[in-house]
């Protein structure tokens, strides 16, 4: 049972960065935020979930399973992650590369205590209610001071991949695609940094003030954190509407605007990078058919330039209506990994990259957000986001590119290097 009440809120801004500041006293915390960037299907412009009162952990062995099992029983808040190699458990696929974060393959929680914020109204949602509590927490929220950090030392991040065997990857992925294995991968390749200490709010805060993502995430689960600039929504749940807005084509920003206007526009003119989009909304479609109703999936935007304070991004918007006879978690499960993470055809991809990277996924290219007690969800892409396992002070980052016919490898180097930059500046402090 919950109990809920509303709060005025005069500053929406400072009163995120108190209910931030608070959240770290807890074990596990998750603060959602959409940043206030304009975007149709947006319920919460920030959402936050502290202090398990239940939770799943689990390897990628029936996942979906037990996440469905877990949700139709709690049927209350959940917040969690579904890694990329959760792959392993919906077809025959395994992997075997190198993980310097080892993240539990699949994580959620049923929060005591759940904090949605939408303008200046706040809902404060509370399990297992105590006399005042509800008030104390929140006296307590907004006494928060701004967090003042200690200059730790600047983190080197290194290449897991040298420039020279990046493109001879890219060249060998080429070769699969002449000769007809797959049509379109995204290959990715990580950043990293060993012996490390990094405040991971400190470094949330600078990622998310340098980028303003609509799908950003602080995420921590005791000693282990996601700190996530995401642009992209992977799948959500209302009702029995699903909506996919997969994204495929980068360009630059620039601070002259008729240089960024110019970049803005050979992007949404150029034939690779619409082609890359394209095939990756229809294999969006492929996959929401195996749960819609007949006849229900639709493209409802393709290829339309969003802007972002890093880059300008080329997004697809996919629909469909939910079929009765399936539950939440299958949408889930018949669409994951998400297709502009992956490419087509999917398996065969997954199969091609898994041999390519050097590095196992994890968290990385997988999705974080959570269900409501009704059964509605929403996950964004984890991309644009750093990792860090305190215990073993390992800190990372990966990035990718699609890789189709028309790639020239050194091009998709250069576009890797664009969107590690937000990543690199935060954690080398050189923003």
């Amino acid at each position: 049972m919950r109990v809920s009440i509303h709060k005025h809120i005069p500053d929406p801004e400072h009163f995120k960065q108190q209910l931030l500041s608070w959240s770290q006293q807890f074990r596990e915390v998750i603060f959602l935020d959409s940043n206030t960037y304009p975007q149709e299907y947006s319920n919460f412009d920030c959402m936050m979930a502290v202090d398990a009162f239940t939770s799943l952990k689990t390897d990628f062995h029936n996942a979906f399973e037990d996440l469905k099992q877990y949700q139709q029983t709690t049927k209350d808040w959940l917040f969690g992650y579904l890694s990329y190699d959760l792959k392993n458990d919906t077809e025959s696929l395994k992997s075997s590369n190198f993980d310097g974060l080892n993240f539990p393959d699949l994580f959620f929680f049923q929060p005591k205590k759940v904090f949605l914020l939408k303008g200046n109204q706040l809902e404060i949602s509370y399990l297992m209610l105590c006399d005042d509590e509800v008030e104390d927490d929140f006296e307590e929220i907004i006494q928060s001071k701004k967090d003042s950090f200690e200059t730790l030392d600047k983190v080197e991040v290194q290449h897991r991949i040298s420039k020279e065997l990046y493109l001879q990857k890219v060249t060998k992925m080429l070769e699969h695609i002449h000769v007809g294995d797959m049509y379109e991968a995204n290959f990715c390749m990580e950043f990293f940094a060993e012996n490390v200490v990094v405040n991971p709010l400190e470094k949330f805060q600078k990622l998310n003030e340098i980028s303003k993502a609509p799908f950003s995430v602080f995420f921590k689960n005791n000693k282990q954190f996601l700190l996530s600039a995401s642009p992209e929504r992977y799948l959500k749940k209302v009702g029995d509407k699903i909506i996919s807005q997969p994204i495929k084509g980068t360009s630059k920003r620039f601070s002259d605007i008729n240089l960024d206007e110019e970049s803005k526009k050979n992007l949404q003119n150029d034939a690779k990078e619409r082609a890359e989009n394209i095939m990756i909304t229809d294999l969006v479609r492929n996959d929401l058919s195996h749960t819609a109703q007949k006849g229900s999936v639709e493209v409802t935007e393709l290829c339309k330039i969003y802007s972002f304070l890093q880059v300008h991004q080329m997004i697809s918007t996919v629909t469909s209506k939910l079929d009765p006879q399936y539950a939440p978690v299958d949408v889930l499960k018949t669409t994951f990994p998400m297709g502009s993470m992956t490419g087509a055809p999917k398996i065969s991809v997954m199969k091609i990259i898994e041999n390519l990277e050097e590095t196992k996924r994890g968290l990385y290219s997988g999705a974080v957000g959570y269900f409501t007690p009704e059964g509605d969800f929403d996950f964004n892409v984890v991309i644009r986001s750093i990792l860090y396992n305190q215990e073993n002070k390992y800190v990372s980052f990966s990035v990718g590119s699609a890789i189709t016919a028309q790639s020239v490898p050194e091009k998709e180097y250069e576009e890797c290097l664009l969107k590690a930059k937000a990543m690199s500046e935060v954690l080398s402090g050189s923003f």
